[in-house]
């Protein structure tokens, strides 16, 4: 039987709290989704509502909140008349999509369509 070091158990357990974060936030309903429709570039909130289709619009104001606050996305308001507000992916949330893009590979290759 292999035995484990202290360093592999210290450096799983980081590993696990790291998804345990992405989890939190990537586990919402909506939320990779959000983030995948702004992969093109801003949109404003009805943009990505219609976008999405299914998602109520307090659902959305909370997704587009929380991952403003994650560093996820960025929220720009420009004065009008009228004002306008939009959103767009920032470095963070950019980083994101190649695992993302392996999640939703993953999942057409292991996980029935509903």
């Amino acid at each position: 039987m292999a035995t484990v070091s202290r360093h592999e158990v210290e450096e799983c357990a980081r590993g696990d709290a790291a998804l345990t974060r992405a989890f939190a936030v990537l586990g919402k309903r909506w939320s990779g989704v959000v983030l995948g429709v702004l992969r093109p570039g801003p949109a404003g909130f009805r943009e990505i509502s219609r976008a999405i289709g299914q998602v109520s619009d307090s659902v959305l104001s909370d997704r587009l909140s929380e991952l403003t606050k994650m560093g996820l996305i960025a929220r720009a308001v420009e004065a009008g008349p009228p004002v306008s507000v939009s959103y767009e992916l920032t470095d963070g949330g950019r980083a994101l999509m190649p695992a993302l893009d392996e999640i939703a590979r993953w999942a057409q290759e292991h996980l029935p369509e509903e």
